[in-house]
């Protein structure tokens, strides 16, 4: 369960929970095996400080997804200041054995004419950029890497084993996709009964004229990281 001491008090009625950006809604998707879970769901809750937390249980699993401002911390004197940025953690409990789970974070299909998205990944960090003629968004999340580097904290312990399959991905099927260049999707290796998954998303933009790459830094987080943050901030 996402930040359990934290007190919360039931939203009526839910609705889908996106992150509003300057280029449309980041909206985030779940399928479960092959079921997608429905946009909106089961229940959803206000945390303070902004902060909500939205839950769908099934027989094989429970996901929740919190959605929270974040203040990266980021040096004045090196970067520029962000005009906003904002953070989701997912989390998935396992109630059994689960052989595909995909989590997806995805901006509108169809940007303005003027935009232009792109992937911008490295340093353990799976993201994507698009800029405008005023503004610039980072969105990004942990890549493969950073995924078995967090096994036995935020993933299964056992998933640390597949770092072979990160510099060798000719057989496996599970890892980071961004195919369309508007948004991510994470395809996580198989679950057993019992175990968790949180995974990270944080959408951060700034002026297009700010050279100085802080919607990227910005978007370095762990878990760990937000969810402590959200917890010394309610």
């Amino acid at each position: 369960m996402l930040l359990p001491a934290v007190p919360r008090t039931r939203l009526r009625p839910a609705e889908r929970p996106a992150i509003e950006t300057p280029f449309g809604p980041l909206v985030f998707t779940t399928v479960v095996e092959n079921t997608a879970l429905p946009p909106v769901p089961d229940g959803r809750f206000e945390l303070p400080g902004g902060r909500t937390v939205a839950r769908w249980v099934r027989p094989e699993a429970r996901v929740e997804l919190l959605l929270t401002p974040y203040d990266p911390g980021l040096d004045p004197e090196t970067w520029g200041p962000l005009t906003g940025c904002r953070a989701a953690v997912w989390r998935i409990d396992a109630r059994a054995p689960l052989g595909r789970v995909r989590f997806s974070a995805s901006l509108p299909e169809r940007l303005a004419d003027n935009a232009d998205a792109g992937w911008d990944s490295g340093q353990s960090l799976a993201a994507i950029t698009v800029d405008d003629d005023s503004t610039k968004l980072t969105v990004g999340g942990m890549d493969e890497e950073a995924i078995c580097g967090a096994a036995g904290a935020e993933v299964p312990a056992r998933w640390a084993e597949l770092i072979d399959e990160v510099y060798d991905r000719s057989h496996s099927t599970w890892g980071v996709d961004s195919g369309h260049r508007h948004g991510m999707t994470w395809t996580l290796p198989p679950m057993e009964a019992g175990e968790h998954c949180e995974l990270p998303v944080v959408a951060a933009w700034a002026p297009v004229a700010d050279e100085t790459a802080n919607t990227w830094f910005a978007v370095l987080a762990s878990p760990t990281d937000l969810l402590r943050q959200a917890a010394e901030r309610s």
